[in-house]
């Protein structure tokens, strides 16, 4: 790539932008944050499409394309690298949102239910093909291309792409509320740092990424059940 080492200062990028279309939103519709949050995986997905094609912008200005950016081959990927990596982000996700929920709220388990908060049907249903794959393009392309694959120094490579990674979480959806800001990103930062490491010593991203769309799934069936079926919302919320 011709000059990579501008690509870093990109991380920021989806914080900004989640921040700024939730607040925008709001007041246009005229609500309160709280009231638009069960509209966050509809955000998730345009945000994650517009993410893909300004990574797809920047790679071909920097001479290369998505693949290049992340460094995405093929014939380096095993099913076992796949299975193996795909427990850890399950395993390693649902213990960061347990231990975020302990230390934020002192309950366990402990999860925020405006993420499972339902949606209209048909959104619900396209959501579960769209975000899971979206989001794994869109965060990983960004966080691992832009940020690991971009900064020499190790451990700067890991934990300010890491950080970044986890923070944006933390504003999907955006609530001013200072204690779910923070169990947001604590929920995530063990994972992302352990990705942003796994990549750094690998510089394979196809097992990190179905891992991730993988996760996402669970949720968007979560989302698919409460928008379909009467009454599952509210006996998620009272578990």
């Amino acid at each position: 790539m011709k000059n990579n080492k501008l690509l870093p200062a990109l991380l920021p990028f989806r914080c900004i932008v989640f921040v700024l279309v939730f607040v925008l939103g709001a007041k246009l519709v005229n609500k309160g944050l709280d009231e638009i949050s069960n509209w966050w995986s509809i955000v998730a997905s345009v945000v994650n499409i517009v993410t893909i094609a300004f990574l797809c912008f920047v790679s071909k200005k920097q001479g290369t394309d998505y693949r290049g950016l992340i460094n995405l081959k093929k014939g380096d990927t095993t099913v076992k690298q796949v299975c193996l990596i795909s427990l850890l982000i399950i395993s390693v996700g649902m213990l960061g949102m347990y231990l975020a929920g302990f230390l934020c709220y002192g309950v366990i388990p402990y999860a925020a239910p405006m993420m499972i908060a339902p949606i209209p049907p048909v959104l619900a249903v396209v959501n579960v093909f769209v975000l899971p794959i979206t989001t794994a393009l869109a965060e990983d392309g960004l966080y691992l291309g832009c940020g690991v694959n971009c900064i020499r120094n190790k451990y700067v490579a890991i934990f300010v792409p890491a950080f970044f990674f986890a923070l944006q979480h933390s504003f999907i959806p955006t609530l001013m509320d200072f204690t779910y800001i923070v169990y947001r990103f604590i929920s995530f930062l063990p994972l992302t740092i352990i990705l942003c490491w796994y990549y750094y010593k690998k510089r394979n991203p196809l097992p990190i990424m179905i891992g991730h769309a993988l996760i996402d799934v669970a949720t968007v069936m979560q989302i698919l059940a409460t928008s379909t079926i009467d009454g599952f919302y509210e006996m998620m919320c009272s578990m």
